[in-house]
């Protein structure tokens, strides 16, 4: 990669060129943009998984690492492709006055006529539709199981700030979960009476899990404590007998249901790339999660 010192927004985006030009690919087939907001502890980490997920999505990758508000404005930043990456790459340090408007530098830089992502790996804004970053963005993922403080006042923000657009990977993370569940009621058609979801103490995941199951079978859904790791298990209660997921080491489930023998299902637990992937794959707004959340928002109050 390319470093650029004291550079603007001009710049960089004529360093792409030289870089698709040195690639031998001028037009590199690029589907959209992500913009990556971290502070400069976890840049590596999130440019190392963004670029993970971009190998499913080529995309022009922008990290935005938010420095000091004081002191004088500068901007810096690497410039590349290549090197894993499914399209180029930047990362963008800014210091400074600009850190209060990092619009100013990264909306010169976003594709024309493509969506635009953006993605909080830790520590979301309270409003992610709101934020001038935010509002380049169709879509706008948050990760309520990553903050650095409160985990669960970061999804009850989320839910009272939603808006058609925004999402949270701590949602993303149930995808299997759903999947199972919403399986093991087509393979055993029975009124279910009530359920609970066990979890460690703090998981949104849980949080979001039980208020789907409340959303979608109309029964009381309770939460219960485990030492994890996630989500531990969740049983659905009926007449005949309780249709239950277990999974203890986050590798391997057992499902049970009633008069059938207990069945071993892989369940593992995603990690970060696999997640962010799967959230690119559709940047219109998730109807179920949007019903969820909005649930889950009336409940806290």
């Amino acid at each position: 990669m390319i470093e650029l010192i004291d550079t603007n927004s001009a710049a960089i985006a004529a360093e792409f060129v030289r870089a698709r030009t040195r690639a031998g690919s001028p037009a590199m087939g690029m589907v959209m943009t992500l913009i990556v907001v971290v502070d400069e502890a976890s840049a590596e980490e999130a440019m190392t998984n963004a670029r993970k997920a971009t190998q499913e999505h080529p995309a022009r990758v922008l990290g935005v690492v938010l420095g000091s508000k004081r002191g004088s404005a500068q901007v810096n930043a690497q410039v590349g492709t290549g090197a894993g990456w499914g399209g180029e790459a930047a990362v963008i340090r800014l210091e400074g006055e600009v850190v209060k408007h990092a619009d100013s530098v990264v909306l010169p830089l976003l594709l024309p006529d493509s969506p635009v992502a953006i993605w909080w790996p830790h520590d979301a804004p309270a409003e992610p539709a709101s934020d001038p970053l935010g509002r380049l963005a169709r879509r706008r993922i948050t990760d309520a199981a990553e903050v650095h403080r409160g985990k669960r006042t970061a999804l009850r923000t989320q839910c009272e700030s939603y808006v058609a657009g925004n999402t949270d990977l701590a949602w993303t993370r149930l995808t299997a979960w759903r999947a199972l569940l919403a399986a093991s009621l087509d393979q055993h058609p029975l009124k279910v009476t009530s359920a609970r979801v066990t979890s460690e103490q703090t998981s949104p995941s849980a949080d979001l899990l039980a208020a789907w199951l409340r959303n979608r079978l109309k029964v009381e859904v309770t939460r219960h404590r485990s030492a994890g790791p996630g989500i531990t298990e969740v049983v659905m209660e009926t007449r005949e007998g309780p249709i239950r997921i277990s999974r203890s080491d986050g590798r391997l489930a057992t499902f049970t249901s009633p008069g059938q023998p207990d069945r071993p299902i892989a369940l593992k637990r995603r990690k970060v790339p696999e997640l962010l992937a799967e959230e690119l794959r559709r940047l219109d707004e998730d109807d179920v999660y949007a019903a969820t959340i909005t649930s889950l928002a009336k409940e806290s109050k």
